[in-house]
């Protein structure tokens, strides 16, 4: 890949880390704490648990996404960003537009996906 794309993705991949940091929700703490006004009322403390877990899975995948980018852009300081991590061919432009921090190319990314969806329709 040449410099130019090289800095293209690393600029992208700078900004999309900066809008998760920016973003609050790593370090948004309010929505973890249950009121003691929900604690009377059984259907309030529902609603506060499962709004505690969708906050939770919200900030796993923003964190999961992060590390994803770190490696990204590790991947371009050590000249192996754009190539796939199975196979590697280089991951089509269009792919590491819409998500510049993946691993796999289109073909890769598919089958891994296949794997998981027989995975989790056996289990």
């Amino acid at each position: 890949m040449g410099k130019v794309n090289l800095d293209h993705f690393k600029e992208l991949l700078l900004e999309k880390r900066q809008q998760i940091l920016n973003g609050g929700l790593l370090n948004s703490t309010e929505d973890l704490h249950i009121s003691t006004d929900d604690l009377a009322d059984e259907a309030d403390l529902a609603q506060s648990v499962i709004n505690q877990q969708v906050t939770f899975n919200m900030r796993n995948r923003e964190r999961a996404k992060l590390r994803q980018i770190e490696a990204a852009l590790e991947r371009i300081e050590d000249k192996t960003y754009g190539l796939c991590e199975d196979c590697d061919d280089p991951i089509g432009q269009k792919r590491l537009t819409n998500q510049p921090w993946t691993t796999l190319c289109i073909t890769h990314a598919e089958e891994r996906e296949r794997e998981l969806g027989h995975f989790h329709s056996v289990g």
